[in-house]
């Protein structure tokens, strides 16, 4: 009979693939450019609002577009410092 309380054994760690460091460079350059359009964004959402209180509807869009594109500069900064963990690789053979 076998026992259910058995685990099989564990395989050594394997390296971890890493990303060079072009790559990480060449993220932080793009979205260090991409924030110039969320900081654009801010600036005219703000002089809209400051000077009519409201932020007018024909230019809504383009700062909500701005903003997006800020946003997605942060993440790939974040991403290009922080680095992402590939999966384990795992062999069940």
């Amino acid at each position: 009979m076998s026992d259910s309380s058995h685990t099989p054994p564990s395989l050594p760690p394997q390296k971890q693939p890493q990303r060079g460091g072009c790559v990480t460079a060449l993220m932080a350059i793009a979205g260090l450019f991409m924030l110039l359009p969320g900081l654009c964004a801010l600036l005219f959402g703000g002089m809209s609002v400051v000077d009519g209180g409201r932020i007018a509807s024909d230019i809504a869009p383009l700062i909500f577009l701005g903003l997006v594109i800020g946003i997605g500069g942060i993440a790939m900064i974040w991403a290009a410092i922080k680095g992402r963990k590939a999966p384990p690789i795992r062999n069940d053979s």
